[in-house]
């Protein structure tokens, strides 16, 4: 994975300061080689992975979906209020 902030400064030295790939690579201590990957790479943000934190119901979530299967199938007046539940 391209890391954005070093993308950023090769591509501003490249582009707007004219910098050469071998000063570039000097500079950071990398080969020519990743510079010119860099700098051809179609990558222009970062691309993060979705993070997802647990919820504290997630190991109940089998059981309440049973239970809001249950009571959705009951008529109305027979289904558990909010005061019911607590």
């Amino acid at each position: 994975m391209i890391d954005v902030a070093l993308l950023g400064i090769i591509r501003r030295w490249h582009i707007r300061d004219q910098v050469p790939l071998r000063e570039i690579a000097r500079r950071l201590g990398i080969s020519r080689n990743t510079v010119r990957r860099y700098l051809r790479s179609e990558t222009t943000k970062p691309v993060y992975a979705e993070w997802q934190a647990a919820s504290a119901i997630d190991k109940y979530a089998f059981q309440l979906s049973g239970w809001l299967k249950t009571e959705s199938k009951k008529n109305r007046k027979q289904r558990r209020s909010l005061k019911q539940c607590t």
